[in-house]
């Protein structure tokens, strides 16, 4: 897969990344002041059960669907129909089984999960209801691994897009004409939109297959039967599901324990489901806004990896791994500069929210460190050494547990922010090392990380003066959203500048992506 093909599918993701997520911020305000800060902290605390499941059923299936298929694709070309379906009805058939299971598991069990797993009784119900997107997520899961192994993203992006906007109309539409309006939305009605999502997504996904299938059938060749497909899919789904199931057990240990240990610090339970809330349901969606980008790369770069490590190309897999960790960290460092000069303002004025945009200045620090780990994290993933990534991962998510436990009882909240800097710093490092010692690049520091620093510190401080001391003097006189309107636009600006200065500077080439 040629580089200009990687851009392509990146875009296409990036796009339909944005679009979801800018619909998510829309829907997460309404959640917000419809909800309050405590409630908001209940139904986030209902997706820790959700990750573990999804990587049980879908994550480890997913992948070994995408790099099987991928692999035959490099073989044969797509016209090997019969091994291509065998692959995807096996992973079809073991991700179904699964999700049946876990979706009766939990509902039977949701009052044990709420009051002794996540010590919120109150999630019992939501617990319920999100049992049943399951198994939609996990045949959604299995088609997109197999349009990610073929380099076809129109699919998944729609997908990804249908699923929102579902999501977001029926919460609407059940709070405004069954509810009695927005401010009646409750977490149920949260959890059941996720029902609805999914539902509409899968249905989508499954028609486009059956029409894709139908149109290619007469391009199919008769080709050898592969042999041992379920050994191979089980050989690489059952590493990666044992390791990614590790990692979202401890990261769910870790949401769990954060209410808990503010409990600890003095707050009370209604402050530290509020501070919970904040954090992940509005602070965090705010920082990983930007990853829509670095995740769509990461997400083609695993099949291409793997296809040129196969053919033995050494020299795209150089090429790629530079490509990719220059526009991480330059995209990183523009989300840095932008949260710190307008992340106050951000949770301020679009949450209602000064804790949020705390949090948001703290956590903006991440942004280099967490795209570049998720893009590291594919390539050693491509190389065959997912082994890697999760003892990094592991690592990183155990500093933030021991952080938690012993460092927020004494300093609040404020201790697992630093925890989570320190954490995600180290789980960078580690992956850059790996990145080096298996990889022959030629890293250029200089144009990577200094130029676009000091581009982003010049644009910093010029709109730190020009919104901060100007603008706010006049948003007393000015509506909230006139006032948000002038903020969104003075951000899109510095990115819009950002990046015509880096082209200016030749440091922004899109020749790369055609070499």
């Amino acid at each position: 897969m040629s580089k200009n093909s990687i851009i392509k599918g990146t875009l296409v993701l990036t796009a339909a990344g944005f679009l979801t997520r800018i619909i998510g911020f829309f829907y997460r305000i309404i959640l917000s002041k419809s909800l309050g800060e405590e409630k908001m902290g209940v139904y986030q605390l209902i997706f820790p059960v959700y990750s573990i499941c999804f990587t049980l059923f879908a994550s480890g299936i997913q992948t070994s669907i995408s790099k099987l298929v991928a692999a035959q694709t490099g073989k044969y070309g797509e016209k090997d129909c019969n091994n291509i379906k065998r692959i995807l009805r096996i992973g079809l058939t073991c991700s179904m089984a699964i999700a049946l299971t876990l979706c009766a598991v939990v509902n039977l069990n949701a009052d044990f999960i709420a009051t002794r797993l996540l010590a919120e009784p109150s999630c019992a119900n939501s617990l319920r209801i999100l049992a049943f997107t399951f198994p939609f997520c996990g045949v959604t899961s299995c088609i997109n691994g197999f349009y990610y192994g073929i380099k076809e993203t129109t699919v998944p992006a729609s997908t990804q897009l249908i699923e929102q906007i579902t999501r977001v109309a029926f919460v609407m539409a059940f709070a405004m004409y069954i509810g009695g309006g927005d401010n009646m939305i409750t977490c149920e009605t949260a959890v059941l939109g996720l029902v609805a999502g999914e539902v509409s997504s899968n249905l989508f996904n499954v028609i486009s297959m059956k029409l894709r299938t139908k149109k290619n059938k007469g391009n199919c060749i008769n080709t050898p039967r592969e042999p041992h497909i379920f050994r191979e899919m089980m050989k690489l789904a059952v590493p990666l599901t044992s390791n990614r199931l590790l990692l979202s057990v401890l990261n769910s240990v870790e949401s769990v324990l954060i209410p808990i240990m503010l409990r600890k610090a003095g707050y009370s339970a209604s402050e530290a489901l509020s501070i919970f809330g904040v954090l992940t349901g509005m602070a965090i969606p705010f920082i990983m806004f930007p990853s829509a980008i670095p995740n769509s790369f990461a997400v083609l770069l695993l099949p291409t990896i793997s296809e040129a490590q196969a053919k033995g190309n050494e020299k795209l897999i150089g090429k790629t791994t530079a490509i990719a960790i220059k526009y991480c960290l330059m995209i990183g460092l523009l989300s840095t500069g932008v949260f710190i000069v307008f992340g106050m303002a951000l949770g301020e004025k679009i949450y209602g929210s000064t804790l949020a945009g705390q949090f948001i200045v703290t956590l903006s620090w991440l942004c280099p460190f967490l795209y570049m780990t998720t893009t590291l994290g594919s390539i050693i993933n491509g190389l065959g050494k997912a082994y890697i990534t999760f003892i990094n991962s592991v690592v990183g998510v155990s500093i933030r547990i021991l952080c938690v436990i012993f460092v927020v009882p004494v300093y609040g909240i404020k201790g697992y922010l630093v925890g989570t800097l320190i954490s995600q710093l180290i789980i960078s490092t580690l992956d850059i090392v790996a990145v080096v010692r298996t990889i022959k690049f030629e890293p250029n520091l200089v144009d990577w990380l200094v130029k676009p620093g000091i581009i982003i510190v010049g644009l910093g401080y010029t709109f730190y003066e020009v919104y901060t001391r100007l603008i706010c003097r006049f948003s007393s006189v000015m509506s909230n959203v006139l006032d948000i309107g002038i903020l969104l636009s003075c951000a899109a600006v510095f990115c819009f500048l950002y990046i015509v200065i880096l082209r200016m500077a030749n440091l922004f080439n899109m020749k790369e992506f055609r070499q």
